[in-house]
């Protein structure tokens, strides 16, 4: 410990150096004069790490932290990559913000730099949601981006993710390339100071042509025409999709908005909330109370970057119940799907993505009507991917993840919750068509498709000792995998480490992924599916269960509820959780 706290002394010294400016010296100096060393450890014990997704970290002074200085060494790396890798002027990029405290800041920082290496930029007058960063990038032709973002992180967070030119997250080669540059980048070398004449703001006029664009994610405006007056109440969550999703809601016809007034307020401390994550049931709470007041007919919110999406509907007796990110993903399929067909727009080269993890469900719906059905890694980077291989070939027609995140278009390469939402209010009126709720759809789902229940459970071992504890996991999970689970066989196991899957006959058969991962999967006889994945971020290691069963009346939910948790804990118990 004694030898920790001299190596993060000195370099906490450092940043008392000409180089800061005298804010943060005052608070470094604050830090060292505490007799607790434990922020000052936690602010200097390492460098925050530049990933594949960007940075992500508490805000305050220091190498592990959110500030003006890590932000800059992440930005000055990225505009030393792009200008080795494109030596030729012209160059531009997007940077955009959210609503988190320090956002803007950090946003003019990240367009100083970028202007100060010579490359244009279009900074967005104000906060944005993340997939109108990511489409503006497209539309403007840049060759990069930045949001200065923690999503749904609580607000002690800040974050920045980095895009390329086709509007997704960075991937390879581009992410080891820009992380190589950025670790080489010292304070010094920063460039501050940027060059006005390369930067130019804007706002409106993207705003106008990112409602266009999601305007193609409708899929039968005739629905809408019908139930224009559905009974909408919105959230977003003091975020960035405050302006936005009521806009696009308009625009397709929507008529009855009710948006819950607290948490239109912008705040980066996000006042009304514990933390703004619409996964969490308590975020959703003033949400719930507005829509009992109005008698709404749905509650829908966005997460302050406004990338992900939750749905409250009413159960048959008239309570809230929130729609998690599995059944989300399942829904907005199902309709695809369905009402294309039954339109004539669904097309035999259409195609849906999910990721790994998520339910097995959204495989047998299109199954069912031989659409093709790609699976790929946990991150929207690889359903974004998937899209750009595919471009004037085949058409997307949707893809999403278990957490909450959907995408119902080709014109975003992110989780994209103004789109979504306005597709599952289609979807909310194309059910009341029908004198149905978004609850009683589900139901549907389950009797033509089965039951399933997923759940996650996260496994936390931090330090250096819950890392090699992780790592000895999963080699025993590698040597010795489950026989069984909940009593059934263990009849296919993939490893996408060796990129091999194993039937229960021993055979071997080859999977095809870009790259190799360090997940594990188990699937039973009966079509349970457990995975597991070690964190790439955070000292945790996540195992996804599903659970199937058969259901036959909609009666039956509450009890297949209960049935297949007590399976989840018996698998789970298997796994030696």
């Amino acid at each position: 410990m004694d030898e920790l706290l001299k190596q993060v002394t000195e370099k906490a010294n450092q940043w008392l150096g000409p180089a800061f400016d005298g804010t943060t010296c005052a608070e470094v100096k604050a830090l060292l004069g505490k007799e607790d060393k434990s922020d000052l450890i936690d602010a200097f014990y390492k460098d925050l790490e530049f990933g594949t997704g960007g940075l992500r970290g508490i805000m305050g002074a220091g190498t592990n932290r959110m500030n003006i200085y890590t932000v800059g060494m992440a930005t000055q790396g990225f505009a030393n990559y792009i200008n080795k890798a494109f030596p030729e002027g012209g160059k531009s990029v997007v940077v955009g913000h959210d609503c988190r405290n320090h956002g803007r800041e950090f946003a003019e920082a990240v367009a100083n730099i970028f202007s100060a290496n010579g490359i244009k930029v279009f900074l967005f007058e104000s906060l944005r949601p993340t997939p109108e960063i990511s489409f503006a990038i497209r539309q403007l032709g840049a060759i990069a981006g930045v949001n200065v973002t923690a999503s749904h992180n609580p607000k002690e967070y800040n974050g920045y993710k980095a895009y390329w030119a086709d509007g997704a997250q960075v991937t390879a080669p581009h992410d080891t390339g820009i992380i190589d540059e950025v670790n080489k980048v010292k304070v010094e070398d920063v460039k501050f100071q940027g060059n006005k004449e390369l930067i130019s703001i804007i706002g409106g006029e993207m705003d106008y042509d990112y409602m266009v664009a999601v305007k193609e994610a409708m899929v039968d405006q005739e629905v809408i025409n019908r139930q224009k007056d559905l009974n909408i109440v919105y959230s977003p969550m003091h975020g960035t999709g405050r302006v936005i999703v009521p806009l696009c809601l308009r625009s397709w016809g929507f008529q009855n908005i009710n948006v819950v007034p607290e948490q239109m307020v912008v705040d980066g401390n996000f006042p009304t909330v514990v933390s703004p994550n619409p996964e969490n049931p308590e975020a959703m709470t003033l949400g719930m109370k507005l829509g009992t007041k109005l008698n709404a007919d749905l509650v829908i919110a966005s997460d302050p970057d406004a990338d992900r999406l939750a749905i409250v509907c009413r159960d048959p007796k008239g309570e809230w119940i929130i729609i998690n990110g599995n059944q989300t993903a399942m829904m907005f399929c199902y309709y695809i799907i369905k009402n294309k067909k039954a339109l004539g727009t669904l097309n035999p080269t259409d195609f849906l993505v999910k990721t790994i993890v998520t339910t097995e469900v959204i495989a047998k719906m299109a199954a069912k009507d031989n659409i093709e059905l790609r699976d790929v890694y946990t991150g929207f980077k690889w359903i974004a991917r998937e899209i750009a291989l595919s471009e004037g070939k085949q058409k997307y027609i949707g893809g999403g993840e278990e957490s909450f995140g959907f995408l119902p278009f080709d014109k975003v390469r992110d989780k994209d919750s103004p789109a979504s939402i306005c597709l599952i209010c289609e979807i909310a009126a194309w059910a009341k068509d029908q004198g149905k709720t978004l609850y009683d759809l589900l139901m549907d789902i389950y009797l033509e498709f089965g039951f399933s229940k997923e759940h996650t459970i996260n496994v936390v071992r931090p330090g250096k000792s819950g890392a090699d504890e992780i790592k000895a996991m999963m080699e025993n999970f590698r040597s010795n995998p489950p026989k069984s689970l909940a009593g059934e066989q263990v009849v296919l196991i993939r490893d996408f480490k060796t990129l091999k899957q194993t039937d229960a006959q021993g055979n071997v058969t080859d999977l095809d992924m870009p790259e190799t991962s360090n997940v594990l999967q188990y699937f039973t006889a009966n079509g349970d599916k457990v995975s597991v994945r070690p964190s790439g971020t955070e000292p945790k290691i996540k195992f996804y269960m599903e659970a199937k069963d058969v259901m036959t009346d909609r009666s039956q939910y509450q009890d297949l509820q209960a049935k297949t948790q007590k399976k989840i804990e018996r698998m789970a118990a298997d796994m030696g959780l």
